[in-house]
């Protein structure tokens, strides 16, 4: 009787999971998969004697979660190469402004793209990651700023999921910055968001949760509130760039909504920690941001850690803050920069961002869990934070599939 759609044997695994053991890890294992989902992990020796209509010998490799990058801005029109080429001869980032560029120059950009430019213009970064180990990927909305570029972009983001055969997320990010039409009004704007923008989408059923920008040069925590209510209102969880440049109450109001990330925090304040820890919202730390703005003020990590907060990773790709197509490049950069241990940053891109998607059946190996699976050329999965540049990924099951 065959039980089993395949069977991986030869394998060391490291499931993830919280059992007390470095990384959940298991030497020569064997992971069974039925129906896209895992079936049975555990030590090679214990297998059961079901039957598998396939068998594969992986010649001791290392097998983990496939990879979430839990906050991206993937799609969207044109490129900043320019800006960042005028930065380095010394331009400001008001002198840049002034003559157009900067996150409007991105929504110029966005607004002129059809969906068929966005789809092939964003296509290559997502592949870019997916080739990285991610299987499950966040794509934000917010380069639009009114309502039909914001809605083609939400598209374009499920597209462009289908299409590579990942799982994609979409969160809608109209709050993101004030566009020109606006200019002035941002209550005004907040109630456009509200009234209009966000229920079309969620019409469209184009929207897994609502993100927004709180900062002073954004918006803040009392128009956000508002947003983050109708969003409640339409049942859709929330997220958001919280506390990035100045401490602007964001952890506390991410905390007020029980949201599912609250993400950058470089200046979260002890009162946003102990309202995170309480709400039970995960942190999310973006080292290519801050290695791309040169930021001197890094995330309270030891605070995050010793209130128990979970701690996820991403890659912000974007076009301005965080041209990053790689979250294994997020990873050592955690390591690096934010002193994350590699154990940490492992944990970042599989169990702690699945939890700040709030996808409760992948980010671990284990009965149960969907079989989105990374296989790697590694001795140990702490390299996986060690190795820049190099290309140790070997197989991505998605969904108990081979992803290539």
């Amino acid at each position: 009787m065959t039980d089993w759609d395949s069977l991986l044997t030869d394998v060391n695994v490291a499931t993830m999971r919280r059992d007390g053991r470095p990384y959940g890890a298991i030497d020569d294992a064997a992971i069974a998969i039925r129906d896209g989902n895992i079936a049975w992990v555990g030590p090679r020796s214990e297998l059961p004697r079901n039957g598998a209509k396939e068998t594969r010998a992986l010649g001791g490799r290392w097998a983990t979660p496939a990879l979430i990058d839990c906050h991206t801005h993937l799609v969207f029109g044109g490129n900043r190469a320019l800006e960042h080429e005028q930065r380095r001869n010394g331009a400001s980032y008001e002198e840049i402004s002034r003559a157009g560029g900067g996150i409007m120059s991105t929504v110029a950009a966005t607004r002129a793209a059809s969906q068929h430019e966005l789809e092939e213009q964003s296509a290559a970064r997502l592949l870019a990651l997916k080739r990285d180990g991610v299987a499950t990927i966040e794509i934000k909305s917010g380069y639009g700023l009114d309502l039909d570029t914001e809605l083609r972009m939400l598209s374009t983001a499920r597209v462009l999921g289908e299409r590579f055969g990942v799982t994609v997320r979409t969160t809608f990010l109209g709050a993101h910055t004030l566009p020109p039409e606006f200019r002035g009004k941002a209550d005004s704007y907040i109630e456009y968001l509200c009234e209009v923008v966000l229920p079309a989408a969620v019409e469209r059923n184009l929207v897994d949760a609502v993100d927004g920008y709180c900062e002073r040069i954004a918006f803040s925590s009392a128009q956000l509130g508002r947003l983050f209510e109708r969003a409640t209102s339409l049942s859709l969880p929330v997220k958001l760039h919280a506390d990035q440049l100045t401490d602007s109450g964001g952890a506390e109001l991410a905390a007020k909504f029980r949201a599912l990330s609250a993400d950058h925090l470089e200046y979260a304040s002890e009162r946003g920690l102990r309202a995170l820890a309480e709400a039970g919202t995960v942190a999310v730390l973006l080292p290519g941001a801050y290695l791309i703005l040169n930021e001197a003020r890094k995330p309270p990590v030891n605070g995050l850690r010793r209130r128990n907060i979970p701690i996820a990773i991403a890659s912000d790709c974007n076009p301005g803050t965080s041209p990053v197509c790689s979250l294994r490049a997020a990873m050592v950069l955690a390591a690096s920069l934010f002193r994350l241990t590699p154990e940490e940053c492992l944990a970042g891109v599989t169990r702690e961002a699945a939890r700040a998607l709030g996808l409760d059946d992948r980010g671990t190996l284990q009965a149960g869990s969907r079989a989105d699976i990374a296989i790697w050329n590694i001795g140990h999965p702490r390299e996986l934070s060690y190795w820049l540049g190099l290309d140790a990924l070997d197989g991505l099951l998605v969904n108990g599939r081979n992803a290539f």
